[in-house]
């Protein structure tokens, strides 16, 4: 029997580059693994949609499908997006078994990715002082993924030993330019922003925009396809893959990493 297709969902863009690294994304995805058909859909902006996508692979012999979402933010709730896009694509193919499995999210190893990314933007901008770091997000609306990215971020700060503010472009965290006016308002200087973004699309560029009016030191390039973030994704789709075991369509049963209660997405 043939493994299900892999759908990767990412926000579309009307820059090209957006598309061309989730394009970089599929294809390396699908060397790593050719015996699973890899194909990518965007939730907004620009082609293929979802249920294109799925329209393709019901003319073939595909009969599972499952979708992981690349979103970087979101670790529990699904996108609305998603939830709008599966409800279509199970209407109009009721022969079809789906699974939704867990979005990419904070994974903890892609901290090392934003690392090494920093890194090359503090390297071109000859920045010889850091005191403070703003780690940019898309952004979460549900409690438990806000939660999450709060974690992560003192994850980071642990590690450099640097006060550390996350910034979100959607959700009720402060942006990238409050980042900094409040790390400023402790008196750091020199801070620089680590961007955990797939790709330089209109929410990421605006974040750089925000940081470099306010006078950050260096922001990271997005983290595009690499290898940290191709092996979650593979990750994702293992897990969900299980659940087409059982008839229908939910998300994958997965165990949630413990989060506590009080941590905030910003601290000041």
């Amino acid at each position: 029997m043939a493994a299900p297709a892999l759908v990767l969902l990412a926000n579309g863009s009307t820059s090209p580059k957006v598309a061309e690294v989730a394009h970089a994304l599929r294809v390396r995805m699908q060397e790593m693994r050719p015996e699973v058909s890899v194909h990518t859909a965007f939730l907004d902006h620009c082609p293929p949609s979802g249920p294109q996508v799925i329209s393709r692979l019901a003319r073939g012999r595909t009969s599972e499908v499952v979708f992981v979402s690349m979103n970087l933010s979101a670790t529990f709730a699904p996108d609305e997006r998603v939830g709008c896009m599966l409800e279509k694509v199970r209407a109009a193919h009721p022969h079809l078994s789906f699974a939704l499995a867990r979005p990419v999210g904070p994974e903890a190893s892609l901290l090392s990715l934003v690392d090494r990314k920093l890194r090359a933007a503090l390297s071109a901008a000859h920045a010889a002082e850091l005191d403070a770091l703003v780690l940019a997000a898309e952004g979460a609306h549900d409690q438990r993924s806000q939660a999450l990215l709060a974690r992560r971020a003192r994850q980071w700060s642990l590690h450099h030993k640097l006060p550390v503010l996350t910034a979100n472009a959607t959700g009720s965290a402060p942006g990238t330019a409050a980042a900094i006016a409040s790390l400023r308002s402790q008196g750091r200087r020199h801070i620089a922003v680590g961007s955990l973004f797939l790709a330089p699309d209109e929410n990421w560029c605006e974040q750089a925009e925000q940081a470099r009016r306010a006078g950050a030191i260096a922001i990271s390039e997005p983290l595009g396809a690499q290898q940290e973030l191709l092996e979650v994704a593979w990750g994702r789709y293992a897990v969900a893959a299980m659940d087409l075991v059982d008839v229908g369509l939910r998300p994958a049963q997965v165990a949630e990493e413990t989060t506590e209660r009080h941590l905030h997405v910003v601290a000041g």
